[in-house]
């Protein structure tokens, strides 16, 4: 078991509209929020022999169970209670499965409750659970309306959502969802009570064990500050001898998810004409399997993780993994997957390709079709009139609308300032190159070969010496000269020669890894400054994190020798802080990713673990009870801003290298 006290818990996870979490460690501390951090309320109490107690979110005097057990694994997150006599297993399952899609899309978390005497006495328990409209609503003036659905062979369900539904009418970041449909299906093997209703309601069960009214809410009524509910109430039985279980499903009907080059796609679950009832259905048919599958599935990436890189990172992992695929979206275009990325807590952007780049090492290990699905936005984009520009775009649009890239004046027309130029060149070459070397074939690059050629020799012409300009870490502002950006033109550049040597192009594989290779060199001797490598090639006596060197391993390129990634894991031990090592010399902020992706270049197992066990500890200890924040000052431990976003894909890199015999390297 985990002692990481994570900064918020995972609870709900699906997609950026549909994602939920615990901001305390206790689950009944504290008012469940969306990862924005508007409240998406859940309450659970249990009435134990005539006694009501509370064991999950906030409401009045309610004394809440004792919390004995929490564990966060990459699917699951497990909740232990005790009173009473009695113990409360409580697990909240969202059965995010890579390789399987079917699985993957479906937008259904399972909450399973196990009960079981601790005092060998038999008991009464009633268990209560509601989550409130603050689901299916972006601002608490909105109406929302509720009905009843008949789902079959499982029974009814709740569903509530917005009176006017108006699908797809906005984008933004700071954003929830206010069209579709929010359901509760409660228990079907049990006599359950169930009810839409105000939340005083819950004041109802806690003093009487019941749900004594009807349906309050079937009219149209504003969230407001007293939110609707959807509540059940289920009888399980407590016995010396045995534990008893069940288990009810809170499920998100979006309908439509994504607005594509003014298409409005249907979230992938919803291809082929499937309908809210068939999926409900096959969700609850569905829950035993699913149940042994995720065990399993976390049991063996948890074993993964720590076997390449210890306990601390097994623990970081599991906490990263919902969150780093409900950043997405899933859905279908020309029969092809389109995974989409929210840049959370920045501006907005979907399909962002320096987000995509940091996360790809959990889909390659797991979905590079995924990956794939990440990047075809983007070639499509560069193929329109819209996109003038040599080199590659950054996004496609801010979400859930991608229709053009974000970056524009009033009048309309992009901003060059805000491009990176070198940055997504090389970002869009070496995961192409990723993701041919894991497939074993270049069939995905020869749909893009034209525009991943121009992309190359732009890096060629301009990607050595990098001008004043953005890279990924844009909120460090514009920088000439960025010797990490460099590294980043020059595997960009080895990745094409890769992808020629794919294509059977033996003397374009030999012209590119030789101009690769020359760079490297030049590379070596301009930025060297002593006994590790400058921020900048024109500024001695600075230094920063080299996390674009991991490829020369990855790929087996041998570009670098093996002393210069040595030399700079010395330097990021020697600017530790207590949090972890800053990005570079400017600033005692760092990324969560970039940090890992650093000591990933450490070939001594006791430097890796040294590297991101301040990690851990900033995870454990951070004021900021948030999702993953993957900027965050290394000093203080105070986040920076960013949130729930998909970067954190990128902290499997570690295991990534470990299993690297999947990119079929060369």
């Amino acid at each position: 078991m985990s002692s990481l006290r994570p900064p918020a818990v995972p609870l709900v996870t699906h997609h950026p509209y549909f994602s939920v979490w615990s901001p305390t460690e206790h689950l009944g501390e504290s008012t469940t929020t969306h990862w924005t951090g508007a409240e998406n309320g859940l309450v659970g109490f249990a009435v134990i022999d005539g006694h009501p107690y509370r064991f999950a979110g906030e409401h009045g005097e309610i004394p809440t169970m004792d919390q004995t057990e929490l564990t966060v694994q990459p699917t699951t997150t497990f909740y232990s209670f005790r009173a009473g006599g009695v113990e409360l297993e409580v697990e909240f399952i969202s059965p995010l499965l890579l390789d399987d899609f079917e699985i993957l899309a479906r937008p259904a978390t399972y909450v399973s409750f196990y009960t079981s005497s601790i005092d060998n006495q038999n008991h009464d328990i009633s268990i209560y659970f509601d989550i409130t409209g603050e689901w299916c609503v972006d601002d608490r003036k909105q109406a929302i309306e509720s009905n009843r659905i008949s789902i079959p062979d499982v029974g009814q369900a709740l569903q509530i959502g917005t009176t006017t539904q108006e699908i797809l009418t906005h984008s933004g970041d700071d954003k929830r969802i206010d069209w579709g449909h929010l359901y509760l299906l409660p228990p079907c093997e049990l006599a359950t009570e169930m009810i839409v209703s105000t939340t005083d309601i819950r004041d109802t069960f806690a003093s009487t064990g019941q749900l004594s009214q009807s349906d309050s809410l079937t009219l149209p009524t504003e969230v407001g500050d007293a939110p609707p509910v959807l509540a059940c109430v289920f009888d399980m039985d407590v016995v010396p001898t045995s534990k008893q279980e069940t288990f009810l499903t809170i499920a998100y009907d979006e309908r439509k998810a994504i607005e594509y080059f003014e298409d409005h796609l249907q979230p992938y679950w919803r291809r082929n004409g499937r309908t809210v009832t068939e999926m409900l259905t096959s969700a609850v048919v569905d829950y035993p399997t699913l149940r042994e599958r995720c065990a399993e599935f976390d049991s063996v990436l948890r074993q993964r993780c720590r076997s390449a890189g210890g306990e601390s990172y097994a623990d970081i992992t599991a906490l990263a993994y919902r969150q780093a695929i409900a950043a997405h979206t899933l859905v279908e275009y020309d029969d092809t997957p389109l995974f989409f990325s929210k840049e959370c807590f920045s501006n907005g952007c979907i399909a962002t390709v320096d987000v995509t780049y940091p996360s790809i090492p959990l889909f390659l290990l797991y979905a590079p079709d995924l990956v794939k699905g990440m990047l075809r936005p983007i070639f499509r984009y560069a193929r329109t009139d819209d996109w003038p520009y040599e080199f590659a775009p950054h996004d496609v649009g801010t979400y859930p609308i991608a229709n053009g890239q974000t970056y524009r004046t009033v009048d309309g027309e992009l901003v060059l300032e805000n491009q990176m130029p070198i940055e997504e060149c090389g970002n869009v070459l070496i995961i192409t190159a990723a993701i041919c070397l894991r497939d074993g074939c270049s069939a995905f690059a020869d749909e893009n070969w034209e525009l991943l050629t121009q992309w190359a020799e732009y890096l060629v012409e301009n990607g050595f010496d990098p001008g004043e300009q953005l890279c990924t870490d844009d909120f460090a502002g514009h920088l000439a000269h960025n010797a990490n950006l460099s590294l980043k033109a020059i595997f960009g550049i080895a990745s094409y020669g890769i992808l020629c040597g794919l294509r059977g192009d033996e003397d374009r594989q030999e012209k590119y890894l030789t101009l690769a290779n020359q760079m490297a060199e030049d590379w070596t001797h301009d930025a060297d400054d002593g006994e590790h490598f400058r921020l900048t090639f024109d500024r001695p006596g600075t230094w920063s994190l080299k996390y674009n060197l991991v490829w020369n391993n990855l790929f087996d390129l041998n570009l670098f020798d093996d002393d210069v990634a040595q030399r700079e894991v010395v330097k990021y031990l020697e600017e530790q802080n207590k949090y972890g090592t800053p990005l570079d010399n400017r600033e005692t902020y760092t990324k969560a990713d970039w940090l890992l992706w650093a000591a990933t270049l450490a070939d001594d197992e006791s430097d890796f673990e040294q590297l991101i066990d301040p990690l851990w500890r900033f995870l454990d200890e951070s004021h900021d009870r948030v999702p993953f924040a993957d900027w965050y000052d290394t000093e203080t431990a105070e986040r920076n801003r960013f949130q729930h976003r998909s970067v954190v894909g990128g902290l499997f890199l570690k295991l990534l290298r470990q299993e690297k015999h999947l990119l079929n390297s060369q």
